[in-house]
């Protein structure tokens, strides 16, 4: 609950709150795990920037007077100023004049910091030294108190930069590159200037960030102004993998075909409802917090909901390239959205609609916005692709993508999509360098192939396009990446001499003129790395003729071939392991298809296996898809990959069957390969298989039952094992249900854990029967919670953490933290986008997990008897 702190005193002596809609100075609670900084520009009396870091409910403050410097020989004066409170930090507007620091305030920067030591200490030693993580300052900073001068009444600082990847001699690029809102997009002139009717001119305190920069705009003199009536907000959409394009030789002809330009950028899907805005790469990973302006700007558009896909670039002199791009995300510049396709819109799905009439919808949707550069709609051309292909290659462009008028949208690459550029250009993994023997220069040339069967095939050198900090940046991460051999499957003798070989897992996007008759690059250029793209993905494109492709026409004609099937693309590969029909949509209304999927485990598996690796497993197989029949499977079958291992284990009829585990990631995916949607694992290793390493209830209601009541009784078990001497983790099940997990040292053995779980659950139930049973019976579970206690036998599985369910939307069972269950609306909120999402941020609940150490001892078991 908030408080008024004395911290806040100097904050309230100074301000007028009768006159000023600043809020008042009172101490606000973490809103959650990570702690926030920001940057506001402040043209008061004199240009600064104010500098924010939050600690102990309040933000601690600094006016740094020339702004923050990307160089660490540029010292920058920054002045100790009063605390502000938390909120403060949502404001961007108009203070009046005559009020203390009346002004424009443009909200610069913001994002998250980490302290190297205690900040509480370091403030009152006179350095602080942090991390930021913001959308323009980022890496190593510290915050260093000058000697005061006899008399001196200020707190004097310096900002400085520490050296990094970050630093660079040009420290002034980081404000001269950046004069927007990272929120609004706005100048500090059409802040002042009160441009941007459908944002926030001054100060509402009563609202957040986002609500203030939406809510429509008070003018200085108190006169509200007019905003347009807004749509409620609708469900935010979830994420669904976007149509891709085919590469062929020629263009096709005629009117069937709509043909734009290829964007040289990010592809993203953007999601839009509930107020806010997410924008997910094409992998799913959500990279919000690298494109706020676009975010911030999409949620003005005047829909209650929308899934839009499109690319995001960063304009040079030379027009949209992607190394401007590389550079924008790098510094903060400026970056613009292009939408090209409507998927949903206001909760109808649009996908099956042709793309006329999906894009006549999308034009019409943006231009609520009014006049904005951030987002911007991808014209077209109906026919005439030759004369539109070699326009755009004639202004330096990389080519053009014809789209069929009428053709619904398909996640997966597609023939009704189709891709032809003007050079060649395509990405590369990068697998090694060749030493330099000029001075100062970290490598002469990278070292390339591509993914196929599994192998690396080595593609040629690229040895330009590099800039003096382009390839600095390079070393940097080529460092901790050095491996004493070849990842390559063969590789030309003279390039094994003066080579460095690396893990091969950076993609690199090059521009190149041809390819050798042995299939190596000519002329390669350098453009950028891809962080979009997985390495393993990464396989070498070649252009099909257009006659081959579904949808293409004969000249004179306008009539189009049938489409093949997905399934005629070809077969993929994941961690080496091949996937067939990789673009099967697995679970309807998500559009994840196989290889997603696949993509998915080959991601989480280093937060998945610590739990479920080397544990037998059941899989729920479901070859066709969650919305066919499925079927459960504990026992290894004929033709199985030699990824999915196996281990004999004794029944308790005696007989001796053999049971599946998973070692690694490359288990997951061949999983995957099998139709798996779900895992479930035992709760004891295979090398321990008669001592359990877990404990797990199941808090499985009644479907009269709401969330609020699982998740009460959740704490509820949390508390009474808590009472024992017993630490649980939670995790929502994907369903309806939540797990209350006991991490154990495999100490005791199946009989005594199944006994002290049936005690403790029948407990509940006696002491506790209008809400919990202890039983299975359906009829006795009416309006109650069953405390599924038989997770606990052997030869009995559980879902296993972070694994997909069969189930509509492919919701994912989920470990969180016990603050984080209490905000929680269902079991089933986490979709693969989601916890991609998670892992990108680093959000791990369970992080310490191996931190406890507990077993049930005969005190713990006797508590219960």
């Amino acid at each position: 609950m908030a408080a008024r702190n004395e911290t806040l005193t100097e904050y309230n002596r100074r301000r007028d709150f009768t006159r000023t809609k600043e809020p008042k100075g009172t101490v606000a609670r973490r809103s959650g795990n990570r702690m926030r900084f920001l940057v506001q520009k402040h043209a008061a009396t004199r240009l600064h920037y104010d500098f924010r870091l939050e600690w102990e409910g309040v933000l601690k403050s600094w006016a740094v007077t020339r702004g923050p410097s990307l160089n660490p020989e540029d010292k920058r004066l920054a002045v100790r100023t009063e605390d502000h409170p938390l909120a403060y930090g949502d404001f961007e507007g108009t203070i009046p004049k005559g009020e203390y620091g009346g002004g424009t305030v443009m909200l610069w920067d913001t994002g998250w910091w980490e302290p190297e030591d205690d900040p509480s200490k370091a403030l009152r030693k006179g350095k602080l030294s942090f991390k930021l993580h913001g959308s323009r300052m980022k890496g190593g900073w510290a915050l260093v108190r000058m000697r005061p001068r006899e008399g001196e009444k200020r707190e004097n600082w310096l900002l400085v930069k520490e050296t990094d990847e970050i630093a660079s001699k040009d420290g002034e690029s980081l404000i001269n590159e950046n004069i927007t809102s990272v929120v609004t997009g706005r100048t500090m002139e059409e802040i002042a200037e009160g441009r941007g009717e459908k944002r926030s001119r001054v100060w509402h305190s009563n609202k957040s960030t986002a609500a203030n920069l939406r809510a429509g705009a008070v003018a200085e003199d108190g006169n509200a102004r007019k905003r347009p009536t807004r749509k409620p907000s609708g469900k935010l959409p979830t994420f669904r993998a976007p149509q891709l394009a085919t590469l062929v030789t020629q263009v096709p002809v005629g009117d069937a075909w709509l043909n734009e330009a290829k964007f040289d950028g990010y592809r993203l899907v953007c999601a839009l409802g509930g107020g806010t805005a997410r924008c997910y790469t094409r992998n799913g990973l959500d990279w919000t917090e690298k494109f706020p302006v676009i975010a911030a700007a999409l949620a003005e558009l005047d829909c209650r909901s929308a899934l839009i896909d499109g690319e995001v670039v960063a304009l040079s002199e030379g027009g949209s390239t992607f190394s401007a791009l590389q550079k924008a995300l790098a510094t903060g510049a400026s970056t613009r959205l292009y939408a090209f396709d409507l998927i949903e819109l206001d909760g109808k799905d649009l996908s099956r609609k042709p793309l006329v009439e999906r894009k006549e919808k999308l034009e019409a949707l943006l231009q609520t916005l009014g006049t904005t550069s951030t987002i911007q709609f991808s014209e077209h051309v109906r026919g005439n692709g030759e004369h539109v292909l070699a326009a755009i290659c004639k202004a330096g462009q990389e080519g053009i993508i014809a789209k069929e008028a009428n053709a619904p949208y398909r996640s997966g690459r597609t023939r009704s999509w189709l891709k032809v550029k003007c050079t060649k250009r395509q990405e590369f993994v990068i697998g090694g360098y060749s030493l330099s023997d000029k001075k100062g220069r970290a490598f002469a040339s990278l070292i390339v192939g591509t993914f196929e069967g599994g192998k690396l095939i080595y593609r040629g050198g690229v040895g330009t396009g590099f800039s003096k900090k382009t390839m600095e940046d390079l070393a940097a991460a080529f460092a901790s990446r050095k491996r004493e051999t070849s990842p390559f499957d063969s590789i030309p003798r003279e390039r094994m001499r003066h080579s460095v070989w690396l893990k091969p897992d950076l993609v690199a996007e090059v521009d190149f003129a041809e390819f050798t008759a042995e299939g190596h690059i000519r002329h390669g250029s350098f453009e950028g790395l891809r962080e979009d793209k997985e390495a393993k993905a990464v396989k070498l494109e070649t252009s099909k003729p257009a006659e081959v492709e579904s949808g293409t026409t004969t000249k004179g004609k306008s009539t189009t071939k049938a489409r093949r099937t997905s399934a005629a693309q070809g077969d993929a590969d994941v961690l080496g392991i091949r996937i067939s029909h990789p673009d099967r949509v697995l679970f309807k209304g998500q559009g994840i298809t196989k290889i997603d999927l696949a993509r998915y485990y080959a991601i989480v598996a280093d937060r998945m296996l610590p739990f479920a690796a080397d544990h037998p497993v059941s899989l729920v197989r479901c070859p066709q898809g969650g919305e066919r029949q499925c079927f459960f499977q504990k026992h290894a079958s004929d033709g199985f990959p030699d990824a999915i291992r196996e281990v004999p284990i004794t029944e308790s009829s005696g007989d001796t069957e053999d049971y599946m585990y998973i070692h690694d990631a490359k288990g997951l995916v061949a999983a995957v390969q099998m139709g798996t949607l779900e895992f479930h694992i035992w709760g004891a290793r295979t090398d321990r298989l008669e001592k359990p390493d877990r404990l797990v209830f199941d808090l499985d209601p009644d479907p009269s039952v709401d969330f609020a009541t699982v998740k009460a009784a959740a704490v509820e078990l949390r508390d009474e094992l808590a009472g024992i001497g017993l630490k649980t983790v939670p995790m929502v099940t994907g369903g309806k249900g939540v797990h209350v997990i006991v991490p154990l040292r495999p100490h005791a053995e199946w009989d005594e854990v199944k006994g002290f779980a049936k005690a403790l659950a029948q407990s509940f139930a006696e002491r506790d029967p209008d809400h919990f049973v202890a039983t299975m019976s359906k009829a006795k579970r009416k309006g109650r919670i069953f405390i599924d206690w038989l997770r606990n036998d052997r030869g009995a599985t559980a879902i296993a953490p972070y694994s997909t369910r069969a189930r509509a939307g492919g919701p994912v069972a989920t470990p969180v933290g016990w603050e984080e269950l209490e905000s929680l609306d269902a079991a089933n909120g986490f979709h693969i986008p989601e916890i991609l999402a998670r892992i990108e941020a680093g959000t791990d609940p369970w992080r310490d997990i191996g931190k406890i150490s507990q077993s049930l001892t005969k005190k713990i078991l006797n508590s219960v008897a």
